[in-house]
């Protein structure tokens, strides 16, 4: 990089993608050669982690440089949901658009749009345009929720003015016109299994109940092609002034549709599948950086919210075509989960000008991106600024071999994790050892858990009760960090 010209910064987000997920990381059945090759050509992390194991206080985190502390904050965002543009303004200060960066993000958002009062019909306040993104080209939620449109800046695109939008997520609102996945399942192409059973859309029930709008309805197996279009689209409308790109994706998030030139790629059904189409999308998106001759000064880093899951709302088979696939390697746990399946991800850093390649056990995390890009673009934090994140640009361009030392993690419904580089400490937790609806493990427990990470990285042995000293001393770094979260 010379001294004239900041770095371009991707950041290429999977939806649920397990530890053991990709290619380069053990998954030897399912085909990723573009990030197989990301991996080879830059740092590929082996303890890397996503904030919490459920989506948006992922999200959050990343964007903010910030635990969410007390935010009212629910594990998976509603469109309609409270607007939290109000709480990341607080923090998210449109850092690189003040540096010089044109920003965007494409794909899924999942932090909440509108103020309580949100008309799909109208130009949309409280959205990423609002929080430093220039551009943005989202879904409303989740693709396993209404509105099933999407939204090009403030307003819903192809939407017919004469055809409004009408949604709710309140059964007792339900639209008595619409047919839903609860009283007509002989319409579906994908049975519900739990808490998917609203609005039919393209044969697939949703969470939630949409009416009108039939124009802009989304088409499920071609959204992975329109996220990768938009974002390549921005790219070479902005490749010759530094930008910056949120890269969203949906894969491989329920419910599970991947365009038919993907359906059979693995022998694991659609969840397998749905990734090799992820792969093909981000190599669209890097062979766009090395068309125009930009891939060497762009920062590409590639990760997921949390862990993986088989069964999250759908029969599409997936828990019967897994087989001996271990989605998160040798992790235990996944998403929602307490264990460190549920927040360790895939985790790959590449910017050809400056890293060398290779693989790091540096500890880092998502909620340092904010800290890092600031030190790198030599923006200079307020107090109010990214109060969690910290600086980790010589662990990320694998100049630093340790990162940090310790970290908070999140399962469900705020219950935390203490990490440092040896253990991990799970304190007693009133609530159920297995999710209910998913069998994935969450790991609450009546009492302490600790795990050597070194020599368990299974977390198969709890050595709680052997070094109770430890429990404490750790039990008190993690209560002090909850504390001052709160307190900023």
């Amino acid at each position: 990089m010379n001294d004239t010209q900041q770095p371009n910064v991707i950041i290429i987000y999977a939806d649920d993608l397990g530890f053991g997920d990709v290619s380069c990381y053990g998954a030897n059945d399912i085909p990723t050669p573009n990030l197989d090759k990301l991996a080879e050509q830059g740092i590929k992390f082996h303890q890397g982690y996503a904030t919490a194991a459920t989506c948006t206080p992922s999200r959050y985190s990343l964007l903010t440089g910030s635990y969410r502390g007390e935010i009212p904050m629910q594990p998976f965002c509603p469109a309609t949901h409270l607007k939290l543009s109000a709480f990341m303004t607080t923090h998210c200060r449109k850092m690189l658009q003040k540096v010089g960066y044109t920003t965007a993000i494409v794909g899924k958002w999942h932090l909440g749009l509108g103020d309580g009062n949100l008309d799909f019909n109208e130009q949309i306040q409280g959205t990423p345009n609002d929080v430093g993104f220039d551009q943005s080209y989202i879904m409303a939620a989740t693709n396993d929720r209404v509105p099933c449109v999407y939204i090009d800046n403030r307003q819903v695109d192809n939407l017919d003015p004469n055809d409004p939008i009408e949604v709710t997520y309140d059964w007792n609102q339900a639209y008595p016109d619409v047919p839903n996945g609860r009283f007509h399942p002989e319409l579906l192409d994908v049975m519900y299994d739990h808490g998917h059973d609203g609005t039919i859309i393209n044969g697939v029930s949703r969470i939630g109940h949409m009416r009108g709008g039939k124009q802009a309805i989304w088409n499920d197996e071609t959204m992975g092609e329109v996220f990768a279009e938009k974002a390549i689209d921005f790219i070479e409308e902005n490749h010759n002034q530094p930008f910056f790109l949120y890269y969203a994706m949906h894969q491989p998030h329920v419910p599970r549709i991947p365009n038919p030139k993907f359906r059979g790629a693995t022998p694991h059904g659609v969840r397998g599948d749905v990734i090799v189409e992820m792969d093909w999308c981000i190599g669209q998106v890097l062979d766009k950086l090395e068309s125009l001759g930009i891939a060497d000064n762009t920062i590409v880093i590639f990760s997921s919210d949390n862990g993986p899951v088989l069964n999250d709302g759908y029969k599409d088979d997936a828990i019967k075509l897994n087989g001996t696939h271990k989605m998160a390697g040798p992790l235990r746990g996944g998403k929602y989960s307490l264990f460190e399946g549920g927040t360790r991800v895939p985790f790959i850093v590449r910017w050809p000008a400056q890293i060398q390649p290779g693989e790091s056990e540096a500890l880092v995390s998502q909620v340092d991106f904010y800290h890092t890009f600031a030190k790198l673009t030599g923006y200079q934090l307020s107090e109010e600024e990214a109060p969690d994140s910290q600086d980790m640009l010589g662990a990320l361009t694998g100049q630093d071999p340790l990162g940090r030392e310790s970290m908070v993690l999140e399962g469900m419904q705020y219950k935390k994790v203490f990490r440092n580089r040896d253990f991990a400490y799970i304190p007693p937790h009133d609530d159920d050892f297995i999710c209910q609806y998913t069998g994935n493990e969450k790991g609450c427990m009546s009492a302490p858990q600790l795990f050597d990470l070194h020599d368990d990285e299974g977390q198969l042995n709890n050595i709680a009760e052997d070094k109770p000293e430890l429990v404490r001393s750790l039990s008190a770094e993690m209560m002090n960090e909850i504390e001052k979260d709160k307190t900023r």
